[in-house]
């Protein structure tokens, strides 16, 4: 039999003889899109054995993003958190192949391995395996949307810290499970955010976005801005991390909070007089 993975989304469905039938059904949905082109899917053997390389950056101390290139699917950065008591693989990625595998039984292996969002399921059930069945958490009111099944998956709601000093946040939005990780000693203890497309920097220096679809440009409600800003009140960071490469360095807090106003603002109406 054969894990199919979508060649749009990049996450992985059921084993068996044949394709699935008909198309991904998380691309299927208004938040992503099937191509014109129409469904494609691939394996993991046929990923591995194209032509590309591993990147590893270390952004900041003891986080480190990896990254395919040139990129497959949705193309995110795969985060390693490394803590005394065990490393968080955060946004698994679509591929799993020997040198990722490497790298990160170099940084010490994972302990637990989470999606932002189902956009990010990617291989999870895959590496997991491959990594000695580490438990995978995906968020209870987004289980509908796992594809491949299994025993090392498990679910989480609310706020919860799953390694200590590594809390998730359910700050909802982009999917009702769409989620934070906050990392308490991150950013020289100030705190670091990862925050899959549940907000998203912008080209504008300290400003993010937010959206309920970002191929498709669909916004989110003010309300819905409005609860992920209140979501993440309690808990401080300095500088955040989003699964296509953007940051925010300096006061990631802030930008967050100026953003959802300006964005409320428009949304709502209160600059109309402006267009």
């Amino acid at each position: 039999m054969t894990i199919w993975i979508c060649g749009t989304c990049g996450v992985e469905h059921p084993d068996s003889a044949q394709p699935p039938a008909g198309v991904c059904e998380i691309c299927a949905d208004e938040r992503q899109y099937v191509p014109e082109s129409g469904q494609v899917w691939t394996t993991l053997d046929e990923l591995a054995a194209d032509g590309h390389e591993l990147v590893h950056q270390e952004v900041e101390p003891g986080v480190h993003r990896l990254h395919r290139e040139p990129e497959f699917g949705i193309g995110q950065w795969t985060f390693v958190v490394q803590t005394p008591h065990g490393n968080l693989l955060w946004d698994p990625p679509n591929h799993v192949d020997q040198p990722l595998l490497d790298k990160i039984t170099e940084l010490g292996g994972a302990a637990v391995i989470v999606a932002s969002h189902p956009h990010m399921y990617g291989s999870q059930v895959s590496l997991s395996h491959r990594l000695g069945n580490v438990p995978v958490l995906v968020h209870a009111a987004d289980r509908r949307w796992v594809r491949r099944e299994d025993p090392v998956i498990g679910e989480w709601s609310g706020v919860e810290e799953v390694l200590p000093g590594i809390t998730l946040v359910e700050a909802g939005g982009h999917f009702p499970g769409a989620a934070v990780a906050h990392v308490a000693a991150g950013s020289d203890g100030k705190g670091t955010l990862l925050v899959g497309d549940t907000i998203v920097p912008v080209p504008d220096t300290g400003w993010v976005t937010f959206m309920r679809s970002y191929p498709n440009r669909i916004p989110l409600s003010a309300g819905l801005v409005r609860r992920i800003v209140d979501r993440l009140e309690p808990h401080p960071f300095e500088r955040l991390y989003s699964l296509l490469g953007g940051s925010v360095l300096v006061d990631a807090k802030g930008a967050v909070r100026r953003s959802a106003d300006r964005y409320i603002a428009w949304v709502s109406g209160a600059n109309d007089h402006l267009g």
